[in-house]
């Protein structure tokens, strides 16, 4: 299937009566990321979960293809101030990620690298320590993205960190689109 993502086509106000909306990481209970996804989307809140696609085999031996959030517990919501009740008090999430202050909006660039990189290739969770070069992506949509470079499986991985949420994701991409990152 893929990434879920809702409508993007939502009207909103001229930009100089309302806040500008950014990209926060919601945290859910733990197996209600869609459930979450669902109330909100209803609810007109521009939301994006990422997923993948894992094979299982049950006890009785069926084999079964699950669509999986790619960040256990978390979505993104796009909203602006005045929507982070609504958020907040949607069924399932528990709060957005930050500090004891205030929730921090995550970069617009990490999250359309996501939404693009989930519709174009394959991605999975990347649990375990990031090893490798720090590298850039020099060309394409996602010129400018930093992260890091592993192999798997004879395939090159690209490997961007959520900072924020503290979480990883490797996506297949050409080496050629990449260039080392010197300091």
């Amino acid at each position: 299937m893929g990434p879920i993502m809702t409508n993007l086509s939502s009207s909103s106000p001229p930009t100089h009566e309302r806040a500008p909306r950014r990209w926060f990481a919601a945290v859910t209970t733990p197996q209600h990321e869609k459930a979450a996804f669902r109330h909100l989307d209803t609810s007109g809140i521009e939301t994006f979960l990422p997923t993948y696609q894992s094979s299982r085999t049950w006890k009785n031996r069926q084999k079964v293809t699950l669509e999986l959030p790619l960040f256990p517990t978390y979505l993104f919501v796009r909203i602006d101030q005045a929507e982070r009740a609504r958020v907040l008090r949607a069924p399932g999430v528990r709060q957005l990620v930050g500090n004891s202050r205030e929730p921090l909006s995550l970069p617009d660039r990490e999250v359309e690298f996501l939404r693009n990189s989930l519709v174009e290739q394959k991605a999975e969770p990347y649990v375990g320590l990031v090893a490798g070069q720090r590298v850039r992506i020099k060309s394409g949509s996602m010129q400018g993205v930093e992260g890091f470079l592993v192999r798997k499986s004879g395939e090159w991985r690209f490997i961007l960190t959520v900072q924020l949420i503290h979480h990883h994701v490797a996506v297949e991409v050409d080496a050629s689109t990449l260039e080392p990152i010197i300091h």
